[in-house]
This record gives C-alpha cells, sequence and structure tokens, in this order.
C-alpha cells in the first residue's frame, strides 16, 4: 500500500498487513501514523488524496467558524481511533482558497472523503461524535 508520511510527504510503499506495527518514513523516519489530523494546502494535497491509497478524511474549516471549532476535538479524536484505516487532514480554507474553490465548498464545516483523488462521501456541517462515527462506519 502507498502512503504519505504526514510530516515530509513521502511516498512509502507499506504491506497491508504491516499498517498496525507503526511504519516509519523511509525519508524522515518518522512514524507515518501520528494520531492526529494532518494541514493540508494544495502543495501536499495531491499526495495524501490523489497518491497515497489510504483512504484521507478532509475537513474543510475556517477559524472564524464557530461549529468548525467544536467539531475540531470530533475529528482529532477520530484520527486516533480511526487510523490506520484512515488518514485525517484539515484543509483552512482562508488560506487554502484554491483547494476551497476546487471542490466548490459553500458551508464550513464540509467533510469529504477521498481515496486515490476519488471523491468517496461528503458531508456538509458538523457531526456529533456518534453520527460522524457512523459515517466513517460505512466507508470503511
Amino acid at each position: 500500500m502507498i502512503i504519505a508520511c504526514p510530516h515530509c510527504d513521502t511516498l512509502n510503499r507499506v504491506p497491508q498487513e504491516r499498517l498496525t506495527e507503526q511504519p516509519t518514513c523511509g525519508k524522515c523516519k518518522q512514524e507515518l501514523f501520528a494520531a492526529a489530523p494532518i494541514e493540508l494546502t494544495s502543495t501536499n494535497f495531491i499526495n495524501h488524496a490523489q497518491k497515497s491509497e489510504l483512504p484521507i478524511v478532509v475537513d474543510f474549516w475556517a477559524s472564524w467558524c464557530g461549529p468548525c471549532k467544536s467539531f475540531a476535538p470530533i475529528f482529532s479524536d477520530a484520527a486516533t481511533a480511526w487510523e490506520p484505516m484512515f488518514r485525517f487532514g484539515k484543509i483552512n480554507t482562508e488560506e487554502q482558497q484554491s483547494l476551497a474553490a476546487q471542490f466548490n465548498i459553500r458551508s464550513i464545516p464540509t467533510l469529504m472523503i477521498f481515496k486515490q483523488g476519488q471523491l468517496l462521501a461528503q458531508q456538509a456541517g458538523a457531526l456529533p461524535k456518534p453520527a460522524f462515527d457512523q459515517w466513517l462506519k460505512r466507508y470503511s
């Protein structure tokens, strides 16, 4: 399985049966699973959402958004609970306006799941933890 490093964005090949054995990046030597969402930008988005074979759950958010702030701890907790089944990434729509425009983000938070560049699911609005877990379970 091809997985992008959350620290240096390098693509790594990891056998699927070894995903739970805390694999490390061949370049920077850090763990491939940080149990925390990564900050996605127009620079690293391609490696994480298109080239990586690991599905990524993306939270499009903004610092001024109240629902985004209240959903942030739920999203962070999910990264701890659901890795290595999913990677979790956040896109600040104010700083990454080109990505927000590319995906027609009209309301925030907006959640999307990508696998190798394909959009698997989209959800507008924050979800309570049980509903978010149920949504993730459908795509695991």
